[in-house]
């Protein structure tokens, strides 16, 4: 009787659309696994938007069907939205997976580039399995997504693996919804595969004793590791691009490095085989242990064990290092044959961006590397590694690439109509946003070379084709000259929107929390475009997503010799100095006689004449740098900030007190030079520089939470949001969020795209959608 009712009881179906990365990770078997255990019939298949399905059957198990879509979907899957209609049921008895469908407008989302998975890495390693040892093992769990995808939907032929014809093994796999590699397109094993080859310099065939071009026939790993270990340096095809390897604990091998590639004191980051590895080069927590082994395999920057067994040049004076792990077959076996650590660093010049084509690679490496590890499969989107810190019990990125991207952000307000926002002329990012989605691209770079620029060109070409979208409103930054801001103006068709740099900054930060103000906003960077037409860079803004007021600044000084003075940070210590003293600071200080042209410096910076004002945090911690003799000149982008923040004692707790002038309408100035002149009285008397450097950090964190309060009184706003890349110092930002807590404010700030340049697009595009709705 009740078997009776059972089958006669009706049948219901439904049409569901599922929309978010849920293509190249595993959503169709497991939905084809879930129906056949629910016993429905109907299909899935992919299209442009996502995932489609029909499923009928009991109402039962139709319900339990779309309860189970959501909450046992695959680890690699996001899902955005399911949408569900009742449609009439069909009477069938199979549940099929369904070919791809084209056309329509794309919204299918891309995964990004997923580190290799336990299964794989368990077969990689048994002698028994047919895929031990192959340096491209995958499957849908794991492997290479955004940077081989050519076009949606997600298939084999819309990739760069589309020239591999895959074998019978491989297809019976491929085909059955049982197997791990169910429609995983990255697919091979040896037989059908790309294949590693070891080349000599400039890409010539490597021919060790007479042998063949791997060494008669020797695993090209085992040969690319005795390159590492002999001391030489080798170029590694990665996910992304070439990468330049050398042994980490070799300290002439370091140096060749550093002498090759013109990299004169930026730290290198360092692979290490396993979690054990990285324990005995940096101290670890759960945070820093998660980051270094999830799927996005980051650079993670830690605390520097002292005496870590590694060559001083790999990270020369610093306490921190990044290390990253292993993210590819290749790179687990690499790691496995050097057995020690390993440089892995960009494989470029230094300022250009990361080689990524092969022929390319062979010639702008030709004089850095020794050797090239490479293979046959093309890279389709160059991607360099994302760099993050495990700060105040989370994640805070310093640079969204490789394992981040393209995977989309929420905007707190949808677009109305898309939106491309150009980004910074530093470490560029490009963001196109529809809906309420914003792609926020992989790592550009700094816009300062054709190379760079047509790498961004490109980058945005390949975002509008994969996502289907056209802009019509596109923002860009108030600076004339940048590369960024002119590719805007020489578009079409479109509606420009200029976003103030640091009102951008905020907008970024309130976009990665999903609100939209009002806030008062610290941007505190090194310079941007002011809406007065002076450098700013230590602003205190009343902002929300469409607009803001200057409400506050750092005292402005004058900039000697325009960007001169960044790169040499003795004259920002001559204009502060000058600035705080009136013209007559003492006359004993050691950077005063260390420079022969000081008297020019301050007589520029007097006159005006390529000195123009600027408020920037940046270049005061510069000065400080400079004042404590830590550094005169710099060869990358906040070296000396970050000189100052490691040799801060973070026991000392006294804080340098600095006056407020201003407020209740007029522009409230934290008078910097109090710090200046405090800085220097504690100097002259013989105090630590690691004390000077804390009281300096806790002082400016003081007077900054103090103009939060007073600006807090005049317009009731009691949420704060710090942006900028000053914000990547952690002394000052974990001191300013505690002075700010205990004056009872709500401090927001980021977690899910970089505080510093790299942000700024997503700040733009932000602020264009909320202003497009007005």
């Amino acid at each position: 009787m009740s078997t009776g009712a059972a089958r006669a009881e009706p049948r219901t179906r439904v049409r569901i659309r599922v929309e978010g990365i849920v293509q190249g990770v595993g959503f169709r078997p497991h939905v084809h696994s879930l129906a056949r255990r629910l016993a429905l019939s109907g299909w899935v298949g992919n299209d442009s938007e996502g995932v489609f399905i029909e499923a009928e059957g009991t109402r039962e198990n139709v319900t339990r069907f779309q309860e189970d879509l959501r909450g046992h979907a695959p680890p690699l899957a996001v899902i955005h939205r399911i949408t569900v209609t009742a449609v009439p049921a069909l009477g069938d008895h199979a549940f099929l997976i369904a070919g791809s469908r084209e056309g329509g407008a794309r919204a299918a989302l891309i995964s990004p580039d997923v580190a290799t998975c336990a299964d794989c890495l368990a077969e990689l390693s048994d002698p028994a399995d047919r895929r031990y040892r192959h340096p491209f093992i995958n499957c849908t769990n794991c492997g290479p997504r955004f940077t081989i995808i050519r076009d949606v939907p997600y298939d084999r032929p819309a990739t760069t693996m589309a020239g591999f014809a895959m074998c019978e093994e491989c297809t019976a796999e491929y085909l059955d919804p049982h197997d791990r590699r169910f429609h995983a397109q990255p697919t091979c094993c040896p037989a059908c595969g790309p294949a590693l080859r070891l080349l000599g310099a400039g890409g010539r065939a490597h021919r060790p004793g007479g042998a063949g071009a791997d060494g008669g026939g020797r695993d090209p790993i085992g040969l690319a590791a005795e390159v590492v270990r002999s001391g030489g340096v080798l170029a590694v095809k990665g996910l992304g691009g070439y990468h330049l390897a050398a042994d980490a604990t070799d300290e002439t091998a370091v140096r060749a490095l550093r002498s090759r590639k013109h990299r004169e004191d930026r730290p290198f980051a360092v692979m290490v085989a396993d979690l054990d590895a990285a324990r005995t080069l940096c101290e670890l927590d759960r945070v820093a242990e998660r980051l270094l082994t999830g799927p996005r395999r980051p650079i993670v920057l830690l605390p520097r064990r002292p005496g870590a067994p590694l060559a001083e040049a790999v990270a020369p004076g610093d306490r921190r290092l990044g290390v990253m792990l292993p993210y590819t077959p290749m790179h687990h076996l690499l790691a496995g044959e050097i057995a020690r650590p390993y440089v892995l660093t960009s494989g470029n010049l230094s300022d250009e961006p990361i080689a990524y084509r092969d022929r390319d690679a062979f010639t702008r490496l030709a004089g850095i590397a020794d050797r090239f590890l490479t293979h046959d499969r093309p890279i389709h989107v160059r991607t360099d590694d994302s760099v993050v810190l495990a700060a105040r019990g989370g994640e805070l990125p310093l640079r969204r690439s490789r394992g981040y991207a393209p995977e989309p952000l929420r905007l707190p307000r949808p677009v109305r109509r898309a939106v491309l926002a150009c980004g910074a002329e530093l470490k560029n990012t490009f963001c196109l946003a529809r809906g309420g989605r914003a792609f926020v691209s992989h790592h550009i770079g700094d816009l300062e070379n054709y190379e760079t620029l047509r790498s961004f060109s490109e980058g945005i070409d390949h975002f509008r084709r994969l996502f289907d979208i056209t802009p019509r409103v596109v923002a860009h930054d108030l600076h004339p000259e940048y590369l960024s801001t002119k590719y805007a103006h020489d578009m079409d068709g479109v509606d420009l929107v200029g976003v103030q740099h640091h009102h951008a900054h905020i907008a970024s930060c309130l976009a990665d929390n999903q609100e939209a103000g009002p806030v008062i906003g610290v941007a505190f960077d090194g310079l941007g475009y002011g809406a007065d037409g002076t450098l700013w860079g230590g602003e205190l803004l009343v902002a929300d997503l469409t607009g803001f007021t200057r409400a506050g600044c750092l005292t402005p000084v004058p900039l000697p010799g325009g960007t001169a003075a960044i790169r040499q940070p003795w004259r920002m210590a001559a204009a502060h100095l000058d600035a705080a003293y009136d013209g007559t600071p003492p006359g004993d200080l050691r950077v005063i006689s260390r420079h022969r042209d000081w008297d020019d410096v301050v007589a520029v910076a007097r006159s005006g004449v390529n000195s123009p004002l600027t408020s920037s945090a940046g270049r005061l911690f510069d000065a400080v740098a400079a004042i404590l003799g830590l550094r005169d000149t710099v060869t990358y982008e906040g070296q000396a900030a970050i000189a100052l923040e490691q040799r801060a004692d973070p026991a000392e707790e006294s804080a340098y007190p600095a006056r407020l002038h201003g407020g209740d309408g007029e522009l409230l100035t934290i008078r910097t030079g109090d710090l200046i002149r405090a800085v220097v009285e504690d100097l002259r008397d013989g105090a630590d520089p690691a004390v000077v450097s804390a009281r300096f950090h806790n002082g400016l964190a003081a007077a900054t939470a103090a103009s939060c309060a007073r600006l807090r009184s005049s317009t009731g706003v009691g949420t704060v949001a710090l942006s900028g890349g000053v914000f990547q110092n952690q002394l000052l930002l974990g001191r300013l969020v505690q002075a700010l807590r205990l004056r009872d404010f709500r401090v927001l700030t980021h977690h899910r795209v970089p505080p510093n340049d790299g942000g700024i697009s997503f700040g733009q595009a932000a602020v264009a959608a909320a202003r497009d709705l007005l």
